[in-house]
């Protein structure tokens, strides 16, 4: 992107904060003050040793220290509002972008999640945004300084000697040139570092998450070996990135020093010809000194510069990434939903499926109440079509309706909190037993989390747990047994209390005991709610209203399980194999 059209995202950001902004530059103006008159004082003196010494009186070296030490103390008091409150400002501004970050992800559906990393999304919403405080204090602060001195010093040199300073500013455009090649360069280094970092956390929160897998195959040598590669790989393009920035800063080193000794050089000159004077001569060279200082340090500041780009850019490269599933603009609020569902010839396919439907034309009308049972082999599409219910995927062609409205006119938070899923692969928060029940119905009283855990079964094993409800799970419930996280998980839907139930695959992952348990919680959940239940163990499915056989070619067989054993079908087969 051009470095323009960032700044422009970042300027927003700046309006809630413009009064600390514009004292900052206030007081960035004031820190110029002191470098500027300090020559003012010296050619003074100076000039007057030369000319007449008489004419230098204490009281006039006196006034003009007593100025300079008051100048120093505003100059400090400045400086420390801007160390202080200008980073304040800075740190409220990476603070925002990161806010609209992480809500800009909750907007994004399941089709991002399934082709992104966690590690880069991580990267960026931290690592990337931490740049920003820097960038969005110093930029302005630092432009407006080096726009001062620059202006004030060259208007001096001019009064002082025209041809010296246009001598001095001809160096000027061959120096911008060559360095505005090279920070290009850097630019892109530190780009490629960002995504290195990106990828180095990946890998190290994927080989983390899977370390019972890792220790299980004993394979601890190849995740230090890909971490090592990784690693290494990271280093090379850092390790890039401070070569560009060595060989811009030497870049700037010789043009300084060359523009140095020109003025050294040819004032010299001009002084033997009497063209300037000895104290004009001194304080020229002490304005030079400001102005390439000034110039040296908005070169060196480009890293910091680079760098907040950097991270601009990766931060609007998810903020312009749009939500594919989004409200309608006249979206309604559906309350008092019963549950009735219907599917009118849906046609879905993933995107990178590459053309290869998963669902062709289905139709199916689910009545409120009604338990509906999805079996066939993986892949025929049982997930996808549960997943589309509450709009997680976006349909091809078709329609699918809550009590006869489709549910592309209502709002995708009315329709989610009237449908509760409970998954094979159970997710807890880093928490406590509480915590991760309340989540079904945020701001629920103690009772009424206790009622959901005692109808889930799972209230007499939290009971014997070292502090009850308020027992921490670990991350992602690892301190629980498969069969308690899902009741906690049943028990967190028993909150919500959904009209429209998806139970996909809940009891496969567990043990016969715990399996038991969990049924019993699980058809107590069901009764009353229009139930989509996806199985491969049939025998907890005998005795659902229908039964619908899905695959590659869609419905093939539905009918209850005495209809579909009778026709000796798919379902049969099925059926034979699960005892066998």
């Amino acid at each position: 992107m051009k470095t323009t059209k960032l700044i422009k995202r970042t300027v927003p950001y700046y309006k809630k904060y413009m009064g600390m902004m514009l004292f900052d530059l206030f007081c960035a103006g004031l820190t110029t003050v002191c470098e500027l008159v300090l020559p003012l004082i010296i050619k003074y003196f100076t000039n007057a040793a030369i000319d007449d010494i008489k004419s230098l009186t204490y009281k006039a070296v006196f006034t003009l220290g007593g100025i300079y030490v008051l100048l120093r103390i505003i100059d400090a008091a400045a400086n420390y509002y801007m160390s202080t409150w200008g980073h304040i400002m800075g740190t409220h501004i990476e603070t925002d972008m990161r806010r609209d970050m992480f809500s800009h992800l909750q907007k994004l559906s399941f089709t991002y999640y399934d082709n992104a990393k966690v590690g880069q999304i991580m990267s960026r919403i931290t690592t990337d945004l931490f740049d920003v405080t820097e960038f969005t204090h110093h930029c302005p602060e630092e432009f407006f300084i080096a726009g001062i001195k620059i202006t004030v010093s060259f208007i001096i040199l001019l009064n002082v000697n025209v041809w010296l300073t246009l001598i001095m500013f001809a160096v000027m455009p061959l120096m911008l040139f060559i360095t505005s090649t090279v920070r290009k360069k850097m630019r892109d280094a530190f780009a490629e570092q960002r995504r290195k970092c990106g990828e180095l956390n990946a890998g190290v929160e994927d080989s983390l998450l899977g370390i019972r897998v890792v220790k299980s195959f004993a394979n601890e040598e190849i995740e230090e070996e890909k971490f090592k590669n990784g690693n290494r790989a990271f280093f090379n393009v850092k390790a890039k990135a401070y070569r560009y920035m060595g060989a811009f800063n030497t870049v700037t080193r010789i043009f300084d020093g060359i523009m140095y000794i020109v003025v050294v050089v040819a004032g010299a000159v001009f002084m033997i010809k009497g063209f300037i004077n000895a104290g004009d001569y001194v304080a020229y060279l002490l304005y030079v000194s400001t102005l390439l200082t000034s110039v040296r340090r908005i070169i060196e500041f480009t890293e910091q510069f680079q760098r907040g780009m950097t991270g601009i850019e990766r931060f609007a490269e998810i903020m312009d990434t749009e939500p594919d599933i989004t409200d309608a603009p006249d979206a309604a609020e559906i309350t008092g939903a019963e549950g009735n569902i219907e599917f009118r010839h849906v046609t879905f396919s993933y995107g990178e499926s590459n053309g290869n439907t998963v669902l062709h034309d289905i139709n199916l009308t689910v009545r409120k109440g009604d338990n509906i049972a999805l079996v066939g082999p993986s892949g025929g599409g049982k997930t996808t079509l549960c997943s589309l219910i509450p709009r997680f995927y976006e349909l091809n062609e078709g329609q699918i309706l809550l009590d006869g409205r489709d549910i592309r006119t209502l709002t995708l938070r009315s329709l989610r909190e009237n449908i509760g899923i409970v998954q094979q692969d159970v997710y807890l928060f880093s928490g406590t037993v509480l915590e991760n029940i309340s989540y079904g119905k945020p701001g629920a009283s103690f009772e009424e989390i206790t009622e959901a855990a005692r109808l889930a079964g799972a209230d007499e094993f939290i009971e014997k747990l070292p502090c009850g409800y308020d027992t921490y799970v670990g991350e992602r419930g690892v301190k629980l047994s498969g069969g308690q996280k899902q009741r906690i998980s049943i028990a967190r839907v028993f909150l919500k209390n959904p009209p429209v139930l998806i139970l996909d695959e809940a009891t496969s992952a567990l043990d016969n005991e715990s399996e038991k348990l969990v049924q019993r919680s699980l058809e107590r959940l069901a009764k009353g709610r229009t139930t989509f239940t996806i199985a491969h163990r049939l025998t907890t499915i005998r005795g659902a209203s229908e039964i619908l056989v899905l695959t590659e070619k869609g419905i093939e067989e539905r009918g209850t399980h005495e209809e579909l054993m009778n026709k000796k079908g798919i379902y049969y087969s099925l059926a034979r194999l699960t005892k066998e």
